[in-house]
């Protein structure tokens, strides 16, 4: 189960206007009310005043919470697993602790302090733990109310993921003139970190053909380890009359053994997501029926607009999984740091989220 900025929006939207709210530190005096709700996934318009510093609601400006720091925090939340603001969002937007104290009074959410495990050397301690917030959707209280979660949690503080991208240079006569230059260049990115984690994984990796001339590391991706230089040498796609030209443009396809194709994959940063369902579809058409992985990677921000596109009629056939950026990332940053192998079908199904709850897994028998 996971929570989206129309989520956070739609309840926040739900809180009562007409009051203003306490932040969850009761030394904090400045309390903050809830002007302006955009629905369905923000911004939100807040006014923030301390009443001890003479300040008052008509004598401050209005401000936004972004919808881009609703999404961040939305993708940081797990049932019942506690989130450190600050660390989500290191110590970006000067709304954070707003949006925070405005989620804790509404129903799905608790704050809490988790013990914090603090290593120093080879010594390890228990310390007191600096306020989370923490997502219940099992257990909501009254709207409105403020509540603390008595938590016998602790947490072991990693150093933040980052994932790098080395130089990349996208030529010029691969940039449509709609389509902005750095678009494209994330768009490229995300198609190279599917690469590298199809080589940790012993795929070998289709990239669409007119993608083939972008160049990482003063290298062409066509010419990198583990690209398929040609899908006239895949059994699974030559026999198969216009199955060539269908795939020919797919973003990103996965083969295995010259037996398995494990994913059909449609980046869709720069284009709109019907494009990359109608490729998928015309794909799927001219093959016979096998055990596949149909899968749009988009932005996180994108998820609603591809469980949408995705449950059309015309594209239910393809029982498409959703392959977030986030998570593209996150597997990839896995990949660089602990160059894992022998994982499993189920082990890659974890960071795509079915769009079609009611259609099977096809690898679930």
């Amino acid at each position: 189960m996971r929570i989206t900025a129309a989520n956070i929006v739609s309840a926040i939207d739900q809180l009562p206007k007409d009051r203003v709210y306490n932040y969850i530190n009761p030394r904090t005096k400045t309390l903050v009310k809830v002007e302006n709700v955009v629905r369905p996934e923000g911004p939100i318009y807040i006014k923030r005043f301390d009443p001890t510093k003479g300040e008052t609601l008509a004598t401050v400006e209005e401000e936004p919470i972004s919808s881009q720091m609703i999404w961040r925090i939305a993708n940081a939340f797990l049932p019942n697993q506690p989130i450190n603001f600050d660390r989500v969002l290191g110590g970006s937007y000067n709304t954070r602790s707003a949006l925070e104290t405005l989620l804790a009074h509404t129903p799905q959410f608790y704050f809490c302090y988790p013990g914090r495990i603090e290593s120093i050397q080879a010594t390890s301690s228990l310390k007191r733990g600096h306020k989370h917030l923490m997502w219940c959707p099992e257990m909501p209280h009254e709207v409105g109310d403020m509540v603390k979660a008595e938590t016998d949690m602790v947490i072991s503080e990693v150093p933040n993921v980052e994932v790098f991208y080395d130089a990349l240079v996208v030529p010029d006569e691969l940039v449509q003139p709609e389509i902005d230059i750095e678009m494209k260049r994330r768009h490229s990115q995300i198609q190279i970190a599917l690469i590298m984690i199809g080589q940790q994984l012993g795929f070998r990796t289709w990239i669409a053909q007119n993608d083939k001339g972008i160049v990482y590391k003063n290298q062409r991706i066509a010419e990198m380890e583990g690209v398929v230089s040609s899908l006239k040498n895949e059994n699974l796609i030559y026999p198969y009359e216009g199955a060539i030209q269908s795939a020919l443009l797919i973003d990103c396809i996965w083969f295995k053994n010259g037996t398995l194709m494990p994913a059909v994959m449609e980046v869709e940063h720069s284009t709109g997501v019907t494009s990359g369902l109608t490729r998928m579809k015309g794909l799927q058409d001219s093959l016979p029926p096998f055990p596949t992985r149909y899968v749009i990677v988009a932005p996180d921000e994108e998820r609603d607009k591809v469980f949408r596109e995705a449950n059309r009629p015309q594209f239910q056939s393809l029982n498409v999984r959703y392959f977030p950026y986030s998570a593209v990332e996150e597997l990839y940053s896995l990949c660089q740091r602990r160059k894992i192998r022998g994982v499993t079908e189920d082990f890659l199904d974890s960071f795509m989220e079915p769009t079609l709850e009611q259609l099977p897994n096809p690898y679930i028998q």
